[in-house]
């Protein structure tokens, strides 16, 4: 999650401390200045130590270092078995007969599983079921991802050696890989019910007649590109059954919603089902769908033994979720004095074989289509459609990403013409001059409230930065929301547990997965009952006080360290009376609930679509040859809960922004995959990363707990509009597909 820079700073601290024989190495950060000291800001309060507000150490971050810490292919049980998946050759095809039988023979095989051996429900998926556990004969084939067959073996060796003895008879069919052809009318149905996932669609205003009454017109299209996650660890599950049921080990983004799927394939109640996480090495939305989680369960529960299943990593590339490639068309007004007027925009988004959240990208993407900008006039239609290209999901940023670039540029090209009628305007006084005030309207029609002032201050943040340079330098703006909202409820639950020798434990259902979420209840917790950190222990475990939904929408801290403050509240209030030792064997649950929000479009004269919103702005300075040199991010993510990890965040944000923005493709021809070796992704090396410069604004929000915000993903929603603009100022030409190109 936090890219480069701080694994950089880290290595060249431990290596002076080996220069100068310094075994001490808990001293203060690299670097610690986060709130625009250098220019002439300042923090408004004092944390205390390992509190609310403080850089304290990353939960069990010293043993991760030390590799002490397993992961789930790291781990073992007594009789494991090994599972290893059989995928598709071809994106769409008819199964015409799976002869598993020269497979049943072979060295160390316990059994071979197929469509027929699932107990219960064979479908599974977030919000509509129509993802198949194993595809079955005579049934179609949609992507390259798809699972055919499963063979548990002694070793992983064998089990994967035993996958070339099943033969798959197809009959091969022409593939769907274009979004507006699965459109026609005569096209392929890919599902029963059609090729549309999904439609977003609302507007306000008139928006033809400011488009024939405006100054200034843009009409343009854009394009974006197809990208993978790239997280170091590949998917893998591990399943022990018991006389209860059966334990899953994940590495998922969601232990409740992987219980849940989990049971249903089973045919058991989630009681019978625990699921829990281990060591999570990456995600970014890559892991909220299950990919071997359903198969190893079923095995473990067939077979009475545990079972482990580890991807490699060219089956972790065909099966997990990519980001959205999106087509948009943009119409964007302004008066006479580049006050924006309308936005058209009209979307189409390739969602790939199944439905994951595609429908829940597209409606966020459509919802944050006009920027942290006020728009009067607003038509917005966004369609997801399936295609047999690889399925496309949750990805950091979630679809905000990709229209946060298109309507960056549209404001620079508005800028550009009124500085061609001779009128003196820059790149940040367009944006000034049409942000997001108190009492305007989102583009989902939703009013902002005073804490909108953020996006003010950030602006304020670069101001003298961006106004002083003496090179191209590019500049925008970026919303993002907190929590999922949209008519869905968000909720944080977490459980404190009181143990023996003065010890707590702290249970949550949301996933620890690089952004420090684990580090940061601890935090609320030792700032309300001044227990240690070091006397803390947390998971992620799907016991019902625990219940919540997917680490997702950038909410995680947000809900949960509101779950975590009413816990220790309670917990602190027992402590006036009574010590840890007399405390053992009790529990302390705290609970926080928001189901105020509904879906954009819903016919109501004050549509609440998100419980809040971050905001950045963040300003890219090219060098003389038009390399991109530095990189700056003034954001508000209300109160910053840990700054040392709050930076990393946005550092690594920006890196993983960059890479979409200038290098980054997972392309596909008639919906096989062009390539799954890592180095074909472009990921962008540490060497070629600019240098960041974090500047946090911090304006509180009520919603989150102590006033903070969803941090996760607003990293990345503004920098390709950035660096987009800054190539624009260096040779004039703009730029309106992803990945960029440099230099023409």
């Amino acid at each position: 999650c936090t890219g480069y820079q701080r694994i950089i700073d880290a290595i060249e601290t431990a290596e002076e401390h080996w220069q100068n024989k310094d075994t001490n190495i808990s001293g203060p950060p690299r670097r610690k200045e986060f709130f625009g000291e250098k220019y002439g800001f300042s923090r408004e309060f004092k944390p205390k130590e390992d509190g609310v507000g403080s850089s304290a150490h990353r939960y069990r971050g010293i043993e991760m270092a030390l590799g002490e810490k397993p992961y789930i292919a790291d781990m073992e049980e007594e009789n494991m078995l090994h599972g290893a998946l059989l995928l598709s050759k071809y994106p769409r095809a008819k199964v015409l007969k799976i002869d598993v039988s020269e497979a049943e023979k072979a060295c160390g095989v316990s059994k071979v599983l197929t469509a027929s051996d699932i107990p219960g429900k064979r479908f599974i998926g977030h919000i509509i079921p129509d993802w198949p556990v194993f595809v079955a004969e005579g049934e179609i084939i949609r992507y390259v991802g798809d699972v055919l067959a499963m063979v548990v073996a002694d070793s992983m060796l064998h089990a994967r050696a035993a996958l070339e003895k099943i033969h798959i008879d197809y009959e091969v069919l022409k593939p769907i890989d274009n979004p507006i052809q699965a459109l026609e009318t005569d096209a392929v149905k890919i599902h029963e019910k059609g090729n549309l996932l999904g439609h977003t669609f609302f507007g306000r205003g008139n928006v033809d007649q400011a488009l024939n009454s405006s100054r200034y017109v843009i009409s343009q299209q854009f394009q974006t590109q197809r990208i993978e996650h790239a997280f170091m660890e590949v998917e893998s599950s591990l399943a022990v059954p018991n006389e209860n049921g059966i334990h899953v080990y994940s590495q998922g983004q969601g232990v409740h919603e992987d219980q849940r799927q989990i049971a249903e394939v089973l045919g058991l109640s989630t009681e019978e089902v625990i699921v829990e996480l281990v060591t999570n090495g990456g995600a970014f939305g890559g892991k909220e769908d299950l990919t071997c989680q359903a198969q190893t369960a079923v095995a473990a529960y067939l077979l009475q033994k545990p079972v482990k299943t580890v991807l490699t990593r060219e089956q972790s590339m065909l099966m997990h979720v990519k980001r959205h490639p999106m087509t948009m068309n943009y119409e964007v007004a302004a008066d006479k004095d580049g006050k924006l007027t309308a936005v058209r925009m009209k979307l189409i988004a390739d969602t790939g074989a199944y439905a994951s959240v595609g429908a829940k990208v597209v409606e966020r993407a459509a919802g944050h289509c006009c920027g942290p900008y006020y728009v009067p006039n607003v038509d917005v239609d966004a369609k997801a459609v399936y295609t047999n290209n690889p399925v496309c999901g949750a990805m950091r940023g979630f679809g905000v990403n990709q229209t946060s670039f298109a309507i960056e540029t549209c404001l620079n090209l508005i800028a550009q013409k009124m500085r061609n009628d001779g009128i003196e305007i820059d790149d940040f006084d367009i944006r000034e001059r049409n942000i997001l005030k108190d009492g305007q309207r989102f583009a989902t029609g939703q009013k902002m409230t005073p804490t909108v002032v953020g996006m003010q201050k950030c602006l304020d943040a670069v101001r003298d930065v961006y106004k002083n340079s003496k090179m191209p330098t590019g500049i925008a703006c970026g919303i993002k929301n907190t929590g999922i909202g949209n008519g869905l409820e968000d909720t944080g639950r977490v459980l404190i547990k009181i143990l023996e020798d003065e010890k707590i434990e702290i249970l949550t259902g949301f996933t620890e997965m690089g952004q420090g979420l684990f580090t940061i209840l601890s935090q609320v917790v030792s700032e309300l009952t001044d227990i240690p950190l070091s006397k803390m222990d947390v998971r992620s475990i799907s016991y019902p006080k625990t219940k919540c939904g997917m680490t997702t929408a950038s909410r995680a801290t947000a809900l949960d360290s509101m779950a975590a403050k009413k816990a220790a509240e309670k917990l602190a209030l027992a402590l006036e009376t009574k010590t840890l030792q007399e405390l053992v064997g009790q529990e302390f649950h705290g609970e926080y609930i928001t189901n105020f929000t509904v879906k954009p479009g819903t016919p109501i004269d004050n549509p609440v679509t998100h419980l809040t919103f971050s905001y950045a702005v963040q300003v890219a300075l090219l060098d003389e040859e038009g390399n991109l040199k530095k990189m700056i991010a003034a954001h508000d993510v209300g109160k910053v809960m840990n700054p040392m990890a709050c930076a990393g965040q946005i550092e690594g944000g920006i890196h993983m922004g960059l890479g979409h923005t200038l290098s980054e493709s997972f392309p596909s021809t008639k919906g096989v995959p062009d390539s799954l070796k890592m180095r074909d992704l472009q990921i962008i090396k540490a060497r070629d990363t600019p240098e960041v410069e974090v500047i946090f604004v911090e304006v509180p929000e009520d919603i989150g707990g102590f006033g903070s915000k969803g941090v996760g993903e607003i990293g990345l929603v503004p920098t390709a509009g950035a660096v987009a603009g800054a190539f624009y100022q260096f040779d004039g030409k703009p730029r309106f597909t992803l990945p960029l190109l440099r230099k023409e």
